[in-house]
């Protein structure tokens, strides 16, 4: 077994590095860098449970400052059955392409999000995280202190929000961001004809 890191590292990575700045993104959807909050709610646990998308929402209508919501069509549908209203402060936009994704995760002041990637983007990222679960797969992120469990409770969403800070210093975690290289080298070794980088 060899142990070469997450593959997701190195898409990050490689998005990040087109990503020249956040100007383009801020103006595209009218927002200012590290000025506003990005959330995603998307799992079926929180989606179709109505007393869990309500206290979310609530909380999310709660918080003085600017939220922008990519909503996915889960989502969308779920708010318009049952009449759940946003506030004007939430921006609500489409899906959006990953390069996107990835610029407003970077320029987002806090991520909310109930997603497992975005929770470990968010740490590679350096942006504090609030998970919108009762669990988390990625554990480390929340005992290095850039991650912090509230799942649907309003309350704890909105004190999370508002006094949530990571603490100083940062530990990489899930490899170096050249996972695929490693892999690469790895079936090399194992092999008689070597494969050409990729």
């Amino acid at each position: 077994v060899s142990i070469v890191g997450d593959v997701m590292a190195d898409a990050l990575q490689y998005a990040a590095s087109k990503i020249r700045d956040a100007t383009d993104i801020c103006k595209k959807f009218q927002i200012q860098h590290k000025a506003y909050l990005l959330a995603t709610i998307h799992r079926a646990e929180n989606t179709d449970n109505i007393e869990r998308l309500q206290s979310i929402i609530s909380a999310l209508n709660s918080i003085d400052e600017t939220i922008l919501l990519p909503i996915h069509p889960r989502t969308k549908k779920v708010l318009l059955d049952m009449d759940l209203r946003l506030k004007p402060h939430i921006r609500i936009i489409g899906p959006v392409g990953y390069f996107d994704m990835v610029a407003v995760e970077s320029s987002a002041r806090m991520i909310l999000t109930d997603s497992g990637g975005i929770q470990k983007e968010a740490y590679w990222l350096k942006v504090p995280c609030v998970t919108l679960r009762d669990e988390t797969e990625w554990i480390e992120t929340v005992e290095k202190g850039w991650n912090r469990l509230t799942g649907a409770d309003s309350s704890a969403i909105i004190e999370a929000v508002n006094n949530f800070a990571p603490p100083p210093g940062y530990t990489p975690l899930y490899g170096d961001g050249k996972a695929a290289k490693y892999v690469l080298q790895t079936i090399n070794k194992g092999v008689v004809g070597k494969i050409e980088n990729v």
